[in-house]
Parts: C-alpha cells; sequence; structure tokens
C-alpha cells in the first residue's frame, strides 16, 4: 500500500512538473506583472530552476508592484482626513435639530392633512413618515459618516452630508437639499405644499 502511494506520489509530481512551465506562461497575472518584477525574480531564482521554486519565491504573481519608500518618507494620509471630519458633539446637535424641526413641521402638515394612514413616528433617533399606501419615509443619523441618512418612496435612499457654507444637508451625488427635496416629494405625493424650512 505504501509503495503504490509513493509510485502514485511522484507520479503525480511529474504530471504537475511537467505542466508547471505552461501554467506559469499562460498566466494573465504574469502578464499584469511589472517589468521590476521579472528582473527580481530573474536575480532570485533558485538553483534547479523548478518552476514552482520560482514561482513562491518572487513576486513574478504579483499585479502591482511592491510600495517602495525610503526612510525619510512621510507615510501616506489615510483614506479618511479624520481633522476635517466634524466634532460628534456638533453633529449630534446639528442632525438632532433638524430631524427634531422636521417632525414638528410634518406633525402640523399632517394635522392639516385629511389623509388616511398619515402617521409620523419619532424613536430611536428614527424619524419615521408613513403616507398609507404612497409610501413610506425614513430619516436617520449615521454618526460615524456624519450623515443624515433618508430612505424615500419616491427616489430611493439617499445620505447628505451638512454643508456649512449653505447651512443645510446636501446630498453630493445630486447637489438636493434635504428639506427641498422632502418638501418637492411629500407635497407632490399629498397633494398638498408643505413648507419645511
Amino acid at each position: 500500500m505504501a509503495a503504490r502511494k509513493l509510485i502514485f506520489g511522484l507520479t503525480a509530481a511529474r504530471r504537475a512538473s511537467s505542466r508547471a512551465p505552461v501554467l506559469l506562461r499562460a498566466s494573465p497575472l504574469l502578464e499584469a506583472s511589472t517589468s521590476a518584477s521579472h528582473t527580481t525574480a530573474a536575480a532570485t531564482k533558485p538553483s534547479g530552476g523548478s518552476p514552482w521554486a520560482l514561482l513562491f519565491s518572487s513576486r513574478v504573481f504579483s499585479s502591482t508592484p511592491p510600495a517602495q519608500q525610503s526612510a525619510g518618507d512621510v507615510p501616506a494620509p489615510s483614506a479618511v482626513d479624520h481633522k476635517l471630519i466634524m466634532p460628534e458633539d456638533k453633529f449630534h446637535k446639528l442632525a438632532d435639530d433638524t430631524i427634531h424641526d422636521l417632525l414638528e413641521k410634518l406633525e402640523e402638515y399632517g394635522d392639516s392633512q385629511q389623509m388616511d394612514g398619515f402617521d409620523i413616528d419619532y424613536g430611536n433617533q428614527v424619524l419615521t413618515l408613513r403616507l398609507g399606501d404612497l409610501g413610506t419615509y425614513v430619516v436617520n443619523k449615521q454618526t460615524p459618516n456624519r450623515q443624515i441618512w433618508l430612505s424615500s418612496p419616491v427616489s430611493g435612499p439617499a445620505r447628505f452630508d451638512w454643508d456649512a457654507a449653505t447651512d443645510s444637508w446636501i446630498y453630493r451625488r445630486t447637489g438636493v437639499n434635504l428639506m427641498r427635496l422632502l418638501e418637492k416629494e411629500i407635497g407632490e405625493l399629498c397633494g398638498t405644499p408643505v413648507d419645511l424650512s
């Protein structure tokens, strides 16, 4: 039994080594690697010339060159510059004021509407506006991102950032103002203009 395993292992190893040059030449990652990696691979080619040893002893299969940093270099900035993020307490004040203002104005608007299913609820820092069969709006704050998130039955999800220049919450992708968007959509759905400013 042991002899059979040994023979099978040797046969499998021969098959793998005979296919290795084909696999290495056919690899798209090798074609995408940098010439510096090829130079490094040639300089560090192990004795014996086994393709598998070459593959695992170099960075030939890497599609990106290694980062070069000398001792005097300053590390690259992180993806998020934490100095530019609004302080958490300021964010909470702005977001809470906005959501509470929305709550008050939408309650007043709802009292003036004779609509079945109009309901507004605020709990766990989430404002939910139900417009019966017309859909449901959800407004909540996202502290880690310093954003107010909106889920709309008309325009879908959106993430609003505070814009100090305009003193309002702006969706950066479209440039739309949170209050203007809600005024437009709710007014069109209910058939009566609403003033949220």
